[in-house]
């Protein structure tokens, strides 16, 4: 993890504002943390230190369960938050979150702006807003799967864990995140090379033709 300081800091902060999310100055005491691909960025089980906003890149969720099986739980994209919950409960039980790409957020010292921020009424109509979103998108995961073929969902997932244009997620992880068997993950992905949309490099796979997983990965949307 980087921190950036001084100047650099500055410029940032100075391109990407964060005071209207905001009813009282917060940039004061912020840090911008740069996190690269496979970085973690909360420990699972560690409770954060910091509120963070990301700006650049995205993330992903897992948690350990008593068996030792991680799951991926979900994605956290540009404009959300990470580590909301913690802020909100003394007692939480923290998820493990790990950049997916090159990734870059603002945080806020918990210790410092936690007072702050559960009494700014700004601030939490724009949490309350992110909050019901990602709980409508958990549910419509669980909806596609029942309602979509893997062509398509897996094509969605193809399109947000990839990394320059670059797919290389675990199969057994994909199996469980997206409810289907080993066999019928690869069936598929050979599919995509036959028809041209991936390329498979050694144990990852290069997104030759774009625009066909969109058409696929659009169709899980709701018109």
């Amino acid at each position: 993890m980087e921190k950036y300081q001084g100047e650099k800091k500055r410029l940032y902060m100075k391109e990407n504002s964060i005071a209207h999310l905001f009813s009282f100055p917060a940039e004061k005491y912020v840090e911008v943390h740069e996190y690269q691909r496979d970085d973690w960025i909360i420990q699972e089980g560690m409770r954060p230190a910091f509120l963070f906003y990301v700006i650049e890149g995205k993330a992903k969720i897992y948690i350990t369960h008593q068996n030792g099986k991680v799951s991926l739980i979900n994605f956290i994209n540009e404009n959300e938050y990470i580590g909301e919950m913690e802020l909100l409960h003394d007692v939480y039980y923290t998820k493990g979150i790990q950049a997916l790409t090159k990734t870059v957020c603002i945080a806020f010292p918990i210790h410092y702006y936690r007072t702050q921020l559960l009494e700014d009424t700004k601030f939490l109509i724009e949490l309350t807003k992110f909050l019901s979103v990602k709980a409508t998108l958990m549910a419509a995961k669980y909806s596609q799967s029942l309602a979509f073929p893997l062509e398509n969902r897996l094509a969605d997932f193809i399109l947000q864990t990839a990394d320059n244009g670059v797919y290389k997620e675990k199969h057994v992880v994909v199996c469980d995140y997206l409810g289907v068997s080993y066999r019928h993950l690869l069936h598929v992905l050979t599919q995509f090379c036959d028809k041209g949309y991936l390329q498979k490099e050694g144990r990852s796979y290069r997104i030759k033709q774009c625009h066909f997983l969109h058409e696929l990965a659009e169709m899980l949307k709701n018109k």
